[in-house]
């Protein structure tokens, strides 16, 4: 397939992690910073932590080195947010010491100030946190869980005086994920962490977030070709039935993802307040054969989501995750410069069923939702052999594209397109097999392990495709028929590569409808 480079004006500048007036630098000389992707200033990035929502305000904590764009010094850094699109970033909130790096965790609102780090008139808004300590403390190598409080809904914060809470004397115990139960079995805080390198997911309650009792351990089960981490416990209705539902266990690996690397799988099952049994286990054990890890409950099908967990306190019951949008594969080579790493578009979760089976559906929070008029629309139309061009250019952009496949062998798209650069959204037909190829996709040699092609099964819905991308300026998100599979990768084109095309190869397709959101 060969794509000319359309003619296109240069996308507006960006400020940091948010879309308005340009910040210190416009994209000529920071091509990459995302527009709809919360990135920080400057420095470097990874794990989403202690998502949480208060009194109208989404707060995004995550791990931040304060001091430069190589991973190290973890504290947590901190944004806000009213929209979940527009981030406006914090001082750091909780900063590493001489004793103890702040690894990953959770925050919840303590309304009832179970805790007591608060007052009835003043309920804290308390992180819990592993500490990571290092030798200059009497807990050198281990790793453990602690608090830290906020009586000013997360502008400052105080460690708890009692730190640690909850030591396994492990090095690897890590990444507590706090809630709420309260069901057949009691009351209580639940904290979902792991034993990372026992691939295990262990589970402990609390009725004031201090003194923590076990509860009940999960796995190894299914992916296990790497270390745990990262865990999250929910519950969802199935389309929307709440007499029908099922719990969700998020469980992030890396190594062995199913693209390589870092990747996140889900699990679905029971929680009865003790125990979470799972009816989605495939296999017990190490047993890494493709084929099987292909009947997973992967999260995406990209290389760039991991890390993903969820809110707390939203009140509604929509359930929005956020991921960390790269791969330890190459995380701290990607070239960006100052900044390094960003946060995936949030997303809502729910559950559907599905041919008999219940899956995970995830939507983007769509940062074009509203807009009046798509920027270019194709209506029902014949697809014939080859690439048709599009006249428009797309490379901060919603597009919404729906497929009958026909006679032709592929069908599929062309993004961020121009020169030699590419990146190809193809569908087998005979396979029923979705791929993104994003190997001429732009800079692509900083690591051998970046130029790729991801995969995942995509059956026809009444003979339809129906795929929802997301364009940034160093990203593409797939969302396949209504978010059923996504393909999250990272690209790295010229700021001039917005051309867009579609094809057909081996025969005839038909379009049914394209739409362009954005520019």
């Amino acid at each position: 397939m060969n794509v000319l480079t359309t003619a296109a004006g240069a996308p507006s500048a960006s400020t940091t992690g948010s879309a308005g007036p340009a910040g210190p630098a416009g994209p000529a000389a920071d091509p990459f910073r995302p527009e709809w992707h919360f990135t920080s200033e400057r420095n470097w990035l990874n794990d989403p932590n202690g998502l949480v929502y208060l009194n109208g305000t989404y707060h995004l904590f995550y791990q931040h080195n304060p001091f430069g764009p190589e991973w190290g010094n973890m504290s947590w850094g901190h944004a806000t947010s009213r929209d979940l699109l527009r981030w406006e970033e914090q001082p750091v909130a909780i900063p590493c010491d001489e004793r103890e790096a702040i690894f990953s965790g959770s925050a919840v609102f303590d309304e009832h100030n179970t805790s007591g780090l608060g007052s009835a008139g003043t309920p804290p808004l308390v992180a819990i946190y592993t500490s990571a300590y290092s030798g200059a403390s009497p807990l050198a190598g281990r790793q453990a869980q602690s608090l830290a409080y906020s009586l000013d809904e997360g502008t400052t914060w105080t460690k708890y005086s009692g730190n640690p809470v909850l030591d396994r004397a492990s090095a690897d115990f890590r990444d507590p994920k706090v809630f709420w139960y309260d069901g057949g079995a009691g009351s209580y805080w639940v904290m979902v962490a792991v034993e990372a390198v026992e691939r295990q997911v262990v589970l402990y309650k609390s009725a004031d977030l201090k003194n923590w009792e076990h509860l009940s351990t999960f796995g190894p089960a299914n992916a296990t070709g790497g270390v745990w981490e990262c865990p999250d416990l929910f519950e969802l209705p199935v389309d929307g039935n709440p007499a029908d539902s099922r719990w969700v266990l998020i469980v992030n690996i890396n190594p062995g993802g199913i693209a390589g690397g870092s990747a996140g799988q889900y699990f679905l099952g029971a929680f009865d307040g003790v125990e979470f049994r799972s009816e989605s286990t495939v296999t017990e054990g190490l047993q890494q054969d493709g084929s099987l890890m292909r009947e997973y409950g992967w999260l995406d099908w990209g290389r760039d989501y991991y890390a993903a967990v969820s809110f707390s306190g939203i009140a509604d019951g929509r359930r929005i995750m956020i991921g960390w949008m790269n791969n330890w594969d190459y995380a701290g080579s990607i070239p960006t410069g100052s900044w390094r790493s960003a946060m995936s578009l949030p997303r809502e979760v729910s559950l559907a069923r599905i041919d008999g089976k219940v899956v995970l559906r995830q939507t983007a929070i769509d940062p074009f939702a509203g807009q009046d008029s798509p920027s270019f629309s194709l209506g029902p139309q014949a697809l014939a052999p080859g690439v048709q061009e599009l006249p428009v250019a797309a490379a901060v952009a919603r597009i919404d594209v729906e497929f009958e496949p026909g006679t032709a062998n592929s069908v599929g798209l062309l993004v961020r397109a121009g020169g030699a650069e590419r990146t190809v959204i193809s569908y087998d037909v005979a396979d029923c097999i979705l791929r993104l190829d994003r190997r001429e996709s732009g800079q692509a040699d900083f690591h051998a392990a970046f130029p790729s092609v991801e995969a995942v099964a995509v059956p026809l819905q009444d003979g339809r495709l129906r795929l929802g991308i997301h364009l940034d300026r160093c990203s593409v998100e797939v969302f396949a028929q209504d978010g059923l599979a996504t393909i999250t990768d990272l690209v790295f084109p010229v700021e001039a590569s917005t051309a867009l095309a579609v094809f057909a190869e081996g025969g005839g397709a038909h379009l049914v409808a394209l739409d362009v959101v954005g520019r």
